[in-house]
């Protein structure tokens, strides 16, 4: 999703007005993914450091909105794993850079001690333009025990015009220490009707945004992330027909982790069904006909928990894709 203010979902523009209202040098943003919690707290940086603020945030055109609109901003530090920094357009350190562009490296998937060291520097120095500084953290469960006391030191005893912002889609992993440094935000979840009416405004179907929606368990950005991937609302309703017959096309074009996170819904959906509730992320009709029993399905959860854990460096995706689907199609056939 973008992040100018134009686009902001109406459930995060009141959640935005709520928290600017109220005073405190560190936020907690928290709460399961998809709900929005890095473009609340990018709002309340842009608010923070704007020239020009209203009660509903920042005004979106002086010159310090634009820096954070082209990354550039002096008194704006965001801690992100470097995959999703290149991936949201934040600029790494020279230093960062240079070994990812010469192959020493590859980009971190979680939030470096370098960076964070960076960032106690930034924080103690001088604002560049006399509006304070800010630092954005996400997501924040992405720092490592090192990483997480370099930044406590820092919220102990901020200096006077620095505010903190950590952005969390797995709070209880983050230390205790720094959850009670930050006041805490729960992210809203906003209404079926309300996310549909705004995903439909962002350019879905009617039916399409209801089904996207579905497919990503109510969360709305992980839906019009899904939407925007060119998946068809078609092709996840095959999705556990497809698995069933052990048609490895049905994953073709997803990668790994995807392809899990996908398995992982359809297992989850079962083993609801098997004890009577209802599908979560698929429609009943879309389910195979004949369950599979529990204690296949509770294996095959475990199974597919284990191989998350390395489905970002899997040996090769194609083999992977396979290996995934037959494990998939002999649970979904199992009696015992």
């Amino acid at each position: 999703m973008s992040d100018s203010a134009g686009t902001l979902a109406p459930w995060l523009a009141a959640q935005r007005t709520s928290l600017l209202a109220q005073r405190g040098h560190a936020w907690l943003l928290q709460g399961p993914s998809g709900l929005g919690q890095y473009q609340l707290g990018l709002e309340l940086v842009r608010a923070w450091l704007c020239e020009t603020p209203g009660a509903s945030g920042a005004c979106g055109q002086c010159s310090s909105c634009h820096a954070i609109d082209v990354r550039t901003h002096a008194d704006l530090c965001v801690l992100m794993p470097e995959v999703q920094m290149m991936a949201l357009g934040w600029p790494l350190s020279e230093k960062a850079q240079a070994d990812i562009d010469d192959k020493k490296r590859k980009p971190s998937r979680e939030i470096r001690v370098e960076a964070m060291r960076d960032a106690v520097e930034f924080s103690q120095r001088t604002s560049a333009r006399g509006r304070g500084k800010a630092v954005l953290v996400y997501p924040a469960e992405q720092m490592n025990h090192v990483t997480a006391n370099a930044l406590l030191k820092t919220l102990e005893e901020p200096p006077g015009d620095v505010r903190f912002v950590l952005a969390s889609e797995a709070a209880h992993q983050l230390l205790p220490t720094i959850r009670s440094r930050c006041l805490g935000h729960t992210m809203v979840w906003p209404a079926q009707e309300q996310m549909l009416q705004w995903m439909q405004a962002q350019g879905l179907a009617a039916e399409a945004a209801s089904a996207f929606l579905r497919a990503a368990g109510g969360r709305p950005d992980d839906a019009l992330a899904l939407a925007r991937s060119g998946r068809s609302p078609q092709a996840w309703a095959a999705l556990p027909q497809a698995v069933a017959r052990g048609d490895v096309t049905a994953l073709g074009d997803w990668s790994p982790a995807q392809a899990i996170d996908a398995l992982q819904k359809l297992c989850h959906d079962l083993l609801a069904a098997s004890v009577g509730a209802a599908p979560r992320y698929f429609a009943p009709a879309d389910l195979p006909k004949v369950a599979p029993s529990v204690g296949a399905l509770t294996r095959w959860s475990r199974a597919l928990v284990k191989e998350a854990r390395t489905a970002d460096h899997p040996f090769n995706a194609g083999l992977m894709l396979e290996a995934l689907v037959a494990q998939a199609r002999n649970a979904l056939h199992s009696k015992h």
